[in-house]
């Protein structure tokens, strides 16, 4: 599996990037044109909140003078799930893959994110656990002050994938303020600076949690 860091990049650029990979490999898997590539994508957006086909557009809580004053944009995509912020100090990952020659289901498939991410975590001393009915990585899930740390919206279409998972890293929190993350009103989001009380390196993180991800659908 390839790992390919995109750095920082506008969402409209990084989502029509992942477009064209995406066309390509399910043309290609069509055709029957060979070995289909594996690519587990990462970068970080400008300042964003996307929202997902079956998402309620009032869960994003700013108008477009506000979201202008906050240096945000705003883009209703075809991935699944809600509503969420990317920006910087956050791991946006997209891994293009087929997940049919890795023998996965769309569920396992993301399951085997949610699993990537708790690991990691677990290295970092940070407990995170799944909540039964919404996806994503979550501390202390089934309290009052459940916490989301990592958001998971994909798609995939002949079993080839595009979009993926916001990992919060250094993230300012702030601007989950203005939206309800994910659609839920009474829960919210957190990261590893917030967990921990210190910055890390985004791209030594990044590749970590690669690592991971390739040790579990292997």
């Amino acid at each position: 599996m390839n790992f390919e860091d995109w750095g920082l990049v506008p969402y409209d650029v990084a989502l029509r990037k992942q477009e064209d990979l995406f066309n390509r490999k399910v043309e290609q898997k069509l055709l029957s044109q060979g070995e289909i590539s594996e690519d587990f994508i990462v970068c970080t957006h400008p300042h964003v909140y996307t929202l997902g086909k079956h998402g309620k557009a009032s869960n994003l809580l700013a108008n477009d003078d506000f979201l202008k004053k906050i240096g945000a944009s705003f883009y209703h995509i075809n991935r699944g799930g809600d509503i969420t912020y990317h920006g910087p100090g956050q791991i946006v990952g997209y891994p293009s893959l087929d997940i049919d020659s890795l023998n996965l289901t769309l569920r396992t498939y993301i399951e085997s994110i949610e699993e990537s991410v708790i690991q990691l975590m677990d290295d970092y001393n940070i407990k995170c656990e799944r909540l039964k009915g919404a996806t994503g990585v979550w501390i202390d899930a089934h309290t009052s002050h459940a916490r989301k740390i990592c958001a998971i919206g994909v798609k995939a279409s002949r079993g080839i994938t595009m979009h993926g998972f916001a990992l919060n890293v250094n993230t300012d929190l702030t601007y989950f303020n203005y939206i309800n993350p994910c659609g839920f009103t009474d829960k919210g989001a957190t990261s590893m600076k917030h967990e921990l009380g210190r910055e890390f390196d985004t791209s030594v993180v990044a590749k970590q949690l690669f690592d991971k991800f390739v040790s579990i659908i292997s």
